[in-house]
């Protein structure tokens, strides 16, 4: 069983969702290092200066109070826009699990949960970017309410209206 609960503000938890956010980054071979991959110009935007305005992250934790997984929305602007970049006004979603506790519905999990947390915050919707070939996870969203939006390159744009 996990628990879900949100972000808390000290550096553990950062690093943690640093970690994540590298790891839901989708390169199948020769992956860059997370120091090098995350400070690209193009993914710096995704994790710098978190806790602005709209920012939202829950983590997962296993019986032993370790993270397994987190969930997390962003929102961009016009100028700045993230690969599931929809509207100013609706965040972007992300989400990774540590590949031990993958399998185990904890991302059907986490979307609920942060699904609820845009609603509760009155946001019209949550959109993301998922690559092709992770049919697991474009069927997951499908399953949950998400709708195509377009494809571009080798990603899809999804989008979650309330």
């Amino acid at each position: 069983m996990f628990t879900i609960r949100k972000i808390v503000d000290d550096q553990k938890d950062l690093d943690f969702l640093t970690d994540m956010l590298y790891e839901s980054i989708y390169i199948p071979s020769d992956k860059p290092p997370k120091e090098k991959l995350l400070h690209a110009a193009h993914l710096r935007k995704y994790h710098q200066h978190w806790g602005r305005t709209g920012d939202t992250a829950l983590i997962a934790v296993n019986p032993q109070n370790q993270a397994v997984g987190a969930v997390w929305y962003r929102l961009f602007s016009e100028r700045e826009k993230g690969y599931g970049f929809v509207s100013p006004d609706i965040p972007e979603l992300g989400i990774a699990i540590v590949e031990s506790e993958r399998g185990k519905g904890l991302g059907k999990q986490l979307l609920i949960e942060i699904i609820k947390e845009a609603n509760k915050a009155g946001y019209i919707g949550l959109s993301l970017s998922v690559d092709l070939k992770n049919i697991g996870a474009i069927s997951l969203y499908h399953q949950l309410g998400f709708e195509d939006v377009e494809t571009a390159g080798t990603s899809k744009t999804m989008l979650y209206s309330f």
